[in-house]
This record gives C-alpha cells, sequence and structure tokens, in this order.
C-alpha cells in the first residue's frame, strides 16, 4: 500500500483542525503553513474533504475550516477515503471484484487480507488520538517490534 501526498497532507491538515484549542475556522493558508504543505494543493484538499463531511467551510473576514464532525468521531481511514478513494486496491480495482484463476487463485486471499489489515489500523485511529498525541494500544504494539521501523 502506498499513503499519497495527498492522504498524508489531508490527514495532516485535519489533525491540525482537531487540535485547535478553540472553534474557531482556521484558514487555509494557516493550515498549509503549520503543516508545511502547498497552499494551492491543500485548497483542492479541502475541497474533497468538505465535499465527502469531513470538513465544514465559513466565509467571511474570520472564515476557514473546521472539523464538520467531532475528531473523535473521523478516523484515518475517513479521511483518506476521502481524498483517495479505497484502502487498499489491486490495478485500481477493490480486491474484492477481483477474480484469478490458476495457481494465482489464493493471491486474492493475500490483497484482502492486506485491506483488512490496513482497515484495522486505519479505521481505529481517529483524529482526536493524533491531535491528543496518542494512538490506540494496538497500533502502539505493532510499532513497539523494532523490525516494524525497517525496511528490509
Amino acid at each position: 500500500m502506498r499513503i499519497s501526498a495527498k492522504a498524508d497532507y489531508a490527514v495532516r491538515a485535519s489533525v491540525e483542525l482537531a487540535a485547535a484549542t478553540d472553534s474557531s475556522p482556521v484558514s487555509a493558508e494557516a493550515l498549509a503553513s503549520a503543516q508545511d504543505v502547498p497552499h494551492r494543493f491543500l485548497e483542492a484538499i479541502l475541497r474533497d474533504l468538505r465535499r465527502e463531511g469531513i470538513v465544514a467551510s465559513r466565509r467571511g473576514a474570520g472564515g476557514g475550516y473546521v472539523l464538520a464532525r467531532a475528531a473523535d468521531a473521523v478516523t484515518v481511514a475517513d479521511v483518506v477515503r476521502a481524498v483517495d478513494g479505497p484502502l487498499v486496491y489491486v490495478r485500481d480495482q477493490r480486491p474484492s471484484d477481483l477474480d484469478y484463476s490458476g495457481s494465482a487463485a489464493s493471491l486474492l486471499h493475500v490483497w484482502v487480507a492486506l485491506r483488512a489489515n490496513v482497515r484495522a489500523v486505519l479505521e481505529q485511529v481517529t483524529l482526536a488520538d493524533l491531535a491528543g498525541g496518542s494512538v490506540p494500544d494496538e497500533v502502539r504494539a505493532l510499532v513497539s517490534d523494532d523490525e516494524a521501523w525497517e525496511n528490509p
């Protein structure tokens, strides 16, 4: 699985909104600056997030963006799906839509298992977790293994 720059920036901007100490809107410029994200690219990402109900925008002098839902009700998976679509896909298809035959037939099980594991992590981590500087214990356990940090 590859996390796109778009998904990375979307999660970072969303966490920045979740970490805002008051409920006043945050401008796209402030979000871009806080996370060192290209402003124009972030504007397009924020439109996607707004369309999917992750953020809401407010116009005017004090305008900007706020989370449309409580930070503990928005998962990393929600944000990634909002900007990139399905979490795991093979050749632009969902694993469950694929059909393999012959000696490669069991490969389908690998792709579906991959999707299940990606979901298991991204659907349990909320913006509130990240804004609070933590992740659920199950995720923390996965990264406590030194080998998790190495690229073989």
